[in-house]
């Protein structure tokens, strides 16, 4: 039995095409996580002329359906590979419903009004986060079910999350170029959509194919698939609950920076274009730096490297607290530290995460279910991501930005243009700070088993 079909193994390294076929995934979930977080408040509130309070509703409100569909979806794909002995069938939904989908949410016709085009958006970006459910919640649930090594599983994220800081890459950059190539405005967001969609599709396609094709460990004892019953396993792990809790906040802190990128570029930086060169001073350290963390986890440990990554993360965006006295070069700079702090943050939790699952499972005698911790996982991590847009939005309310359509773009208050600034840097890093304090609180045995091999 290859490595692609076995289920865990201490001794059995992961092939290549394993690895590079669940890191191709990556395009999927690092495109739509990145992308929308990037343009979809902007193309609202700077395109459509939806105003900042109203463009938080539909940018959040959609993401909370999340917080019930996706431990559903956990618990169906876990009953599913029971029965039919995996999840493909889940994945290969989502990655052929994604692409329709995103792109009709950036199809607003341009004979629509604000308010239906409002309404227009809402619905399709349901539909897309629901598409993106069938797939992103079995997909996290795979590193569990590929191996049980403590060091394949952080090779297999590595390898994620290189692939996925080159998506971010390509989608946060390429993103609004695609949107001026288009000829800006509304025809440009199409054809953004429409190419971002097909990468996006193909990206999934190709890590369907690594999907494990008999009964898992984790699904073989069934149960029921009700929310109540995912608020439960939740419950029931202690390490999971602090991971989770950390990560979610980060999730909400990168969010939040994401959706600041654009608004920093037009109005602090004086480049609308500007936010394609942030994005690379944040993402592109990600590939370079990965290996580094790899060896930082052989070195110290998964726990003492995400700390460790969390506070480059947090020192960097205080020092964005600098852009209230002007900005220059040393922005992209100081952005470039935060992007190293940031690939270890993407790495290690999910790294961590297929730890929690097992730890759990020999804890309970193989009752947990790798779907359903997903599944809760990624509903929390919409959520954050969701909220990042939601709170600059109401960061710009409160502070008294003024919407615009079309191609010019309103002169913005003093107050307005610090509370630009405050969301892209003083919320993330407040955020960040209260992850590092939850992180502190995170107990593993696989942990401590790899303290202990690093004593002897």
């Amino acid at each position: 039995m290859t490595a692609t079909t076995t289920s865990t193994s201490t001794t059995t390294r992961l092939s290549s095409a394993t690895v590079r076929g669940y890191a191709l995934g990556s395009v999927g979930t690092g495109g739509f996580a990145t992308l929308p977080g990037l343009v979809l408040a902007y193309y609202l509130t700077d395109t459509l002329g939806v105003a900042a309070a109203a463009a938080t509703v539909v940018v959040f409100i959609p993401k909370v359906l999340d917080v019930v569909l996706n431990p559903l979806i956990g618990s169906w794909s876990d009953a599913s590979a029971h029965r039919t002995g995996g999840r493909r069938r889940f994945l290969l939904v989502g990655a052929a419903l994604l692409p329709i989908f995103f792109a009709l949410t950036f199809a607003v016709p341009d004979g629509l009004g604000t308010a239906a085009g409002a309404v227009w958006v809402a619905v399709a970006f349901i539909a897309s986060a629901m598409a993106f459910s069938f797939f992103q919640v079995p997909y996290i649930a795979l590193p569990a079910e590929l191996t049980d090594d403590y060091h394949e599983r952080s090779r297999l994220m590595a390898w994620r999350v290189a692939v996925l800081g080159i998506a971010i890459l390509l989608f946060g950059a390429g993103g609004p170029e695609l949107r001026e190539l288009g000829g800006g405005g509304r025809w440009g967001y199409l054809v953004m959509g429409v190419v971002a969609g097909i990468v996006l599709g193909l990206g999934m396609f190709a890590a369907s194919r690594v999907a494990p094709s008999r009964p898992t460990r984790t699904a073989a004892t069934g149960g029921g698939v009700s929310f109540a019953a995912s608020l439960r396993v939740v419950r029931s792990s202690a390490p999971f609950r602090v991971l989770l809790t950390a990560f979610a906040l980060q999730a909400l802190a990168t969010g939040t920076m994401l959706a600041g990128a654009q608004y920093v570029a037009t109005y602090v930086l004086g480049d609308e274009r500007s936010v394609s060169i942030l994005f690379v001073a944040l993402v592109g350290p990600a590939v370079a730096v990965m290996p580094l963390w790899s060896r930082s986890v052989r070195a110290w440990g998964k726990r003492r490297a995400y700390l460790l990554a969390s506070t480059l993360f947090f020192a960097a965006t205080v020092a964005l607290l600098g852009l209230m006295t002007g900005g220059g070069w040393w922005v992209f700079a100081v952005v470039a530290l935060a992007g190293v702090g940031y690939a270890g943050m993407q790495m290690l939790p999910m790294s961590m995460l297929p730890d929690v699952i097992s730890d759990h499972e020999r804890s309970e005698s193989g009752t947990a279910r790798a779907g359903v911790f997903s599944g809760v996982w990624t509903a929390v991590e919409t959520v954050g991501l969701a909220l990042g847009p939601a709170l600059v939005l109401a960061i710009l309310a409160v502070t008294g930005f003024v919407s615009s359509t079309g191609d010019e773009h309103a002169v913005q208050s003093a107050t307005a243009v610090n509370g630009i600034i405050l969301a892209f840097s003083a919320a993330p890093a407040i955020l960040t700070a209260l992850s590092v304090v939850a992180l502190l609180r995170y107990r593993l045995a696989a942990e401590d088993a790899h303290a202990q091999n690093r004593s002897h």
